[in-house]
């Protein structure tokens, strides 16, 4: 079962989504105070949290706030609050999706299973190689827990380095068999961006030459 947390304080409303989820495998656990809420979630291992808006002791914009002060836990903004500006600012603040009240509760399962697949995609996407983390979703590389600033195509080039570490990998695969670098461009093209690269791993980590030119062929990352 899909361990879901929801925090609605109507307690009819909670029974009936309870209920009905629970025929599609997803349990809920709800409770109907904000700060009740966020100490379930600090101690449960939930996959996915529902939050109205209109609770007490705490507006839900807030608890939203509060929330993402210590966990990325997908949540859904269940309200029938459908002011643009609540729905801005519910986004805006961290939340993943808005679903204005009153609506189907077999809407409600889809969206909950189309988040879990994102989360699950994105962390499939994301691999660790020793000193980098590449998340090829994001289009984004880490080295030595620091983000790296690159343009598509350096992360491109990247990735194809640490994917094939310690192997070389030529000028002419990086030109034919990226999405970011033009068929029409030079291999001097990518010596320059191969440069900046290495100029970026070096504001991290000066004393080290990570990428290594293999001469008349192309580049091999060594670590």
């Amino acid at each position: 079962m899909i361990k879901v947390l929801m925090i609605e304080d109507d307690p009819e409303l909670a029974s009936i989504i309870t209920k009905f989820l629970k025929k599609h495998g997803i349990a809920v656990t709800n409770v109907e105070t904000p700060f009740e809420g966020i100490e379930e979630l600090k101690k449960g291992d939930y996959r996915l949290l529902i939050l109205d808006l209109t609770l007490p002791e705490l507006d839900g914009l807030e608890v939203v706030l509060k929330i993402r002060e210590f966990s990325a836990i997908p949540i859904i903004i269940s309200s029938a609050r459908d002011d643009i500006v609540d729905k801005v600012l519910g986004l805006e603040r961290g939340a993943d999706d808005y679903l204005p009240k009153p609506y189907n509760p077999r809407e409600l399962v889809a969206r909950i299973k189309s988040l879990l697949r994102r989360e699950e995609k994105s962390q499939k996407d994301e691999y660790a190689e020793d000193l980098f983390v590449v998340n090829e979703e994001a289009l984004s590389i880490s080295f030595k827990g620091e983000p790296l600033t690159l343009t598509p195509a350096e992360y491109d080039i990247l990735r194809r380095l640490i994917k094939y570490k310690n192997r070389v990998v030529s000028r002419l695969d990086f030109i034919y068999e990226s999405d970011y670098i033009s068929d029409d461009a030079s291999e001097k093209n990518i010596d320059v961006m191969v440069s900046r690269i290495r100029s970026k791993l070096a504001e991290i980590d000066p004393d080290t030459n990570y990428i290594q030119s293999a001469r008349g062929v192309g580049y091999t990352l060594n670590w």
